[in-house]
């Protein structure tokens, strides 16, 4: 139980709480995303429960003490673990929540300006734009992202495919991949537990890799030829991948213009194909 998180631990202990321990659980879980704001006396007030049975709470749950606690909850939400924060999000009002989102959100698209300044656009979209064959993976959270980049990039330029297709395995979809073809894989935090041997397979491989993801992926970057750390932090309880779609657009952007005339006559072909479909609204 000690190695648990906190809400699993609360869950676990909850029937053998007294009704003020029970109190002082429903506070920590309903502020578990900004409970670094908190110390134990500011607890023990806003229960109402003295600090003395407030502690006692703490080692009922294998903490030695709030520091602890406090500790385990930043280190739930580095790992992208879903936190509401009340107090921080401007809970029922959206001002406060708002101005907090837009704040982090900038500081987000800040420091990947910095990360695409320091060289790493021009090293990514040569990659791209050179690569005989592009395969984008991307699993869970990430796989919206990878299908976003897939979209944009088939129209700048030719065999660009994305993975798993539903009902697939990637097995396949690795085998046949060479020297002259390029690996994007999509890797922000909550990965499967098989995304390292992923991440090793790829590595090992002859194909080129770029690595994107948020800073949890840095431990994978030793493997790929391009590492892109695209921030996702958020003020609320769920990250936000406003900067990854962003990066999307600019790699693809980045891409096209690389391709010069060839990628231009690829976007009128496939407009022609739009119109004589009639596959969008308006054509």
């Amino acid at each position: 139980m000690s190695g648990a998180r906190i809400d699993a631990r609360i869950d676990g202990r909850y029937a053998e709480l007294t009704p003020q321990e029970r109190r002082v659980c429903d506070f920590l879980l309903e502020h578990l995303g900004d409970l670094a704001v908190f110390s134990a006396a500011d607890i023990s007030r806003e229960t109402g429960v003295s600090k003395a049975t407030v502690s006692r709470l703490f080692r009922k749950l294998d903490f030695a003490d709030f520091r602890e606690v406090k500790e385990h909850t930043r280190a739930m939400r580095s790992a992208g673990t879903p936190l509401a924060a009340p107090t921080r999000t401007g809970v029922p009002g959206l001002g406060p929540g708002l101005e907090a989102h837009l704040r982090a959100e900038r500081e987000n698209h800040d420091r990947l300006l910095s990360v695409l300044s320091a060289g790493g656009l021009e090293q990514a979209t040569a990659l791209l734009s050179r690569a005989r064959r592009i395969l984008v993976i991307g699993l869970r959270n990430s796989y919206p992202v990878a299908l976003h980049l897939h979209q944009q990039l088939i129209q700048a330029r030719e065999d660009v495919r994305v993975a798993p297709r539903p009902g697939q395995a990637l097995g396949e979809e690795l085998v046949g991949i060479g020297a002259n073809d390029l690996v994007v894989l999509v890797g922000f935090r909550r990965r499967p537990a098989t995304f390292p041997d992923l991440a090793s397979a790829i590595s090992d491989g002859p194909a080129s890799c770029l690595l994107i993801g948020d800073g949890t992926a840095r431990p994978y970057a030793a493997g790929a030829d391009c590492w892109l750390e695209c921030p996702i932090d958020s003020d609320g309880a769920f990250d936000s991948y406003s900067t990854a779609m962003a990066l999307v657009s600019v790699l693809s952007n980045g891409v096209l213009n690389r391709l010069g005339p060839e990628g231009a006559r690829r976007i009128s072909r496939i407009t022609a194909a739009y119109d004589a479909l009639g596959e969008l609204e308006g054509s």
